[in-house]
């Protein structure tokens, strides 16, 4: 559909934006203006502005800004096309549509909108009505109070298999089944070859309705529960033209707008858990209609905000769906867009949880949400024994498929890292003294690594008093070094990852070190560094010379896997070589602290803390043997 200047010009001049406001935020005159709290930030003094005349507002605190149909979609959270529809009906105007069968769809979609509205106002008047009685004790027991039910418009479906098609007739059975609130049995036996037509009949029988409604408020589908026994115990409406239930979240209406304000989404199992946190003042939460969270409900999730709260119960089918959930985002992560999650007391969902201990309960569930990285790490460090190194192997792999999951290449790098670090800290426990950043002037000044006038690194005195030695002055720590920078150089989007592993890395080539300073430097000073920018602040001399000498090379090798294609297969390589690299000094200086201390005090302890470091350190050179291949790349 095309919308011409012309036409969005005359939709904003029809509609009064300070009478469109107004309906949801409190708006005073002053002047030729008006003036309220801004909607989009937490204020007390009124700093957001209204100008009828010029069309739009403004916010002087937070800076927010638009016209008519800009706070339809940054306020009601409508889709730009929905909020000019909506704007356009308010002000006579008609949408051009464009094509006539486009046309046609949507006078099909305003009849299906119609039967449903209708079905909403029957199931309310039946729920008031003699035969819904055992559903207004439900909803009592329940504590569910008028206000609430009246603002979710529970409804109830008499116990009848004719009772809604007969109150809808003027709509037609073809129209109501399409809607999904009869049920043709024709339908289901298209082959049968019984001589006489069944009618349609209710889909929905003595149950309590509750609707399901779009971004826009309408009902498009509806969910029932049943009062007695009986299965399914919730019921929702099939798939229409009106509603898909992979793309639609219940409550999305009024939680849209209200996340506005808590700048927060929580992410429920279900219709009563959202509707017991509307109660208790959690008005920016929604639900699922019976199935797993999907990618596209997720995309939705983000239209809101950046990082949803998924809120699932603490029993196993509840942390199910939790893992599933996080599974299924990984390959739509994006910089800034991820999940978080939090956990309910075991055997407690919302409704529970808020009856036993009040709402300041539910704020500690939430305020103790994990971030997507440590649930899935969780969940796969608990999911298996890690008693022999095959397991511990296992949890690896299981760690680099997820990691490789993930479509973005900066999150991809960054989850790998993340997931290495923790590995590392749960099998490979670092020695407690790290040497401090070169020339950062922080940290113990005992440990400190200096130069000296010809550049070279003057070695820190380590734990006890053992000098820690220099790194990459010869020999396969040399080779090594040169491949890591030679792979940064060519890749340099991955310095800022490892800047603070590199920045302490005590170098003992001094030319080596001059040409990591370099990179370094160029990343504190810009987001994003390209190859021919590093080369243009070194001077013309051996670093320089040193740099081009590293990209003139065709390949080079960290392990096994030639590291010129693969952008996955590089960042872990860079990350296990610059790992490896800063390992060594720490651990010798730890080995030869431990080695002291058994001296001192020959005890079980210390002969097993030693034998321990011995193991690491033996590990340790392996690695270093098998990365620094011998092959030179310059």
């Amino acid at each position: 559909m095309s919308l011409t200047p012309a036409f969005l010009d005359e939709l904003r001049m029809r509609t009064s934006l300070s009478t469109l406001i107004g309906r949801t935020v409190k708006v005073q005159k002053a002047g030729r203006e008006y003036k309220a709290c801004c909607p989009f930030h937490n204020e007390k003094t009124p700093s957001f502005t209204i100008n009828d005349e010029k069309g739009f507002y403004h916010c002087f605190g937070c800076g927010a800004h638009g016209d008519a149909i800009r706070w339809m979609t940054d306020q009601r959270g409508l889709p730009f096309m929905e909020a000019v529809k909506e704007l356009a009906q308010a002000a006579g105007m008609d949408v051009p549509a464009p094509d006539p069968r486009a046309a046609k769809r949507a006078e099909a979609a305003k009849g299906l909108h119609d039967a449903m509205a209708a079905a909403q106002d029957f199931f309310v008047a039946q729920l008031d009505a003699i035969e819904g009685a055992e559903a207004r004790a439900y909803l009592s027991k329940r504590g569910i109070s008028d206000a609430t039910r009246r603002a979710f418009g529970f409804g109830y479906s008499p116990d009848s298999r004719g009772r809604l098609r007969t109150a809808l007739k003027d709509y037609g059975d073809p129209m109501l089944v399409e809607a999904g609130l009869l049920i043709d049995p024709d339908a289901a036996e298209p082959d049968s070859d019984r001589a006489k037509k069944r009618d349609p009949y209710d889909r929905f029988r003595g149950r309590l309705m509750l609707p399901i409604r779009d971004i826009r408020g309408r009902t498009i589908a509806f969910g029932g529960r049943i009062l007695g026994q009986g299965e399914p115990k919730y019921l929702n409406s099939p798939d229409t033209p009106l509603f898909d239930k992979g793309r639609t979240l219940y409550n999305i209406d009024r939680a849209s707008p209200a996340s506005r304000q808590t700048g927060r989404v929580i992410v429920v199992e279900g219709y009563m858990d959202v509707i017991a946190l509307a109660q208790a003042g959690f008005g920016d939460a929604v639900a699922p209609l019976g199935t797993a969270l999907t990618e596209h409900q997720i995309e939705r999730l983000w239209k809101m905000v950046e990082v949803p709260i998924l809120c699932f119960d603490g029993d196993s089918a509840g942390q199910k769906a939790a893992i599933r959930a996080a599974t299924r985002a990984l390959p739509l992560l994006r910089p800034g867009h991820s999940l978080a999650f939090a956990t309910l007391p075991q055997g407690q969902d919302p409704d529970d949880l808020l009856r036993a201990s009040g709402p300041a309960a539910m704020d500690a569930v939430l305020d103790a949400a994990q971030p997507l990285v440590e649930r899935l790490w969780s969940h796969e460090q608990g999911s298996a024994p890690l008693d022999t190194p095959e397991q511990k192997a296992a949890l690896k792999q299981r760690l680099r498929a997820l990691t490789d999951a993930i479509a973005d290449p900066d999150v991809r790098a960054h989850y790998a890292h993340a997931f290495r670090e923790r590995y590392d800290a749960l099998f490979f426990a670092r020695p407690a003294f790290t040497p401090a950043a070169r020339g950062s002037g922080s940290g113990n000044s005992a440990a400190r690594w200096q130069r000296d006038k010809r550049g070279n690194w003057k070695a820190p005195i380590g734990p006890a008093g053992h000098e820690v030695r220099a790194i990459g002055a010869s020999g396969m720590e040399q080779r090594l070094l040169r491949a890591i920078l030679a792979g940064l150089l060519r890749h340099p989007d991955q310095i800022a990852l490892h800047r603070e592993t590199l920045a302490g890395l005590p170098i003992g080539d001094p030319i080596l070190a001059r040409l990591a300073d370099s990179m370094i430097s160029a990343s504190l000073r810009k987001e994003t560094v390209e190859t021919q920018g590093l080369l243009t602040i070194l001077e013309p001399g051996e670093v320089y010379n040193m740099a081009k000498g590293m990209l003139r090379a065709d390949t080079f090798t960290l392990t096994p896997h030639k590291m010129t294609a693969d952008p996955d297969r590089l960042a872990r390589d860079l990350e296990e070589a610059i790992r490896v690299m800063a390992q060594g000094p720490e651990l010798e200086a730890a080995l030869a602290e431990a080695t002291r201390r058994f001296k001192g005090d020959v005890s079980e302890e210390n002969l097993a803390e030693q034998q321990r470091l011995l193991a690491l350190k033996a590990d340790h050179d392996r690695r270093l043997a098998e990365l620094a291949q011998p092959e030179d790349i310059v």
